[in-house]
């Protein structure tokens, strides 16, 4: 059963991403990223809610313990880094074909696996060192693969924000295994998604409004909602899997990380983009190295 979760959290990930370009695509960053938190928010505060008035429910998986302030600051601190992450993300998500946020995407273990190097002491095995070949060596195919259009890894900004968004997101990776061992992982979740909305809200209004006229005009779709709908629910399921006693993390992460396969796929079709064939071999091989380092650190 926590496969078949696994396997459904991946599917709704790699759809969210298409909700994001799809929304983004000529159209203001800032409010469709505070949109999008606002529906995260509002789909988990009656749970929040529902748990607070009626403790007797502490049986519902659904349930969200109460937390100390001590838990409400680290999941504050969890909030910033992820909305650090999604800033630069949504940014390098406009101005970039979904083919190529894909792959750098799917790279987020191996920032993990250095920062677990560089933070915890940790040493890479054989498996993990083919694995960290396997992935740099189809890393530098990729980069050639997007010169052809016209985009360089090494002076875009628009590839530096995609790929500083993954590091971030795996700095928020390592520290979720922190919480995740002392917290309530649904908590985690709930509050997160609270507080993602006031930085937002800040961002908003002290950043978008006052500069609105030098970005492109906000224009309402429904895709935006999408984009909350179904990362609140792929991440619901994502922990639901994780709440098996018998899961096995290492497995959950590697398909969760198939995501990308699926916004690849789907992206590539919905908006015509070119050299699919050769970026989603180089994807594969990505994927089959990032593997490698998953498997290695069983």
């Amino acid at each position: 059963m926590w496969v078949l979760l696994a396997v459904v959290s991946a599917f709704l990930l790699g759809i969210y991403d298409v909700f994001k370009k799809l929304s983004l695509q000529n159209n203001a960053v800032l409010p469709v990223l505070f949109f999008s938190t606002l529906t995260s928010a509002s789909l988990v505060s009656p749970f929040i809610l529902i748990s607070h008035f009626n403790p007797d429910m502490a049986n519902a998986f659904w349930y969200i313990k109460p937390q100390t302030f001590e838990a409400h600051i680290h999941f504050f601190i969890k909030s910033v880094i992820v909305c650090s992450s999604w800033v630069l993300a949504y940014f390098a998500m406009k101005h970039l074909p979904i083919t190529i946020v894909s792959p750098i995407r799917s790279s987020g273990p191996l920032w993990t696996l250095i920062g677990a190097i560089l933070i915890f002491g940790e040493r890479m095995n054989m498996l993990q060192w083919t694995g960290l070949i396997v992935t740099m060596g189809f890393y530098y195919l990729f980069s050639l693969s997007g010169k052809k259009e016209g985009i360089s890894f090494r002076t875009n900004k628009w590839v530096l924000y995609m790929t500083l968004s993954t590091i971030i997101g795996s700095i928020s990776g390592l520290y979720d295994k922190y919480l995740v061992a002392h917290f309530d992982r649904m908590a985690m979740q709930s509050w997160f998604s609270i507080y993602m909305l006031p930085l937002t809200t800040i961002l908003l209004l002290c950043v978008w409004i006052p500069n609105r006229k030098n970005y492109d005009p906000f224009m309402w779709r429904n895709t935006i909602i999408l984009i909350g709908v179904t990362l609140t629910i792929a991440d619901f399921v994502y922990f639901w899997s994780l709440s098996y006693p018998d899961s096995l993390i290492a497995i959950v992460s590697t398909v969760r990380r198939g995501g990308v396969i699926v916004s690849f796929t789907v992206g590539a079709l919905i908006f015509k983009e070119k050299n699919v064939k050769r970026k989603g071999l180089i994807l594969i091989g990505i994927l089959v190295g990032i593997g490698l380092i998953i498997l290695g650190g069983r």
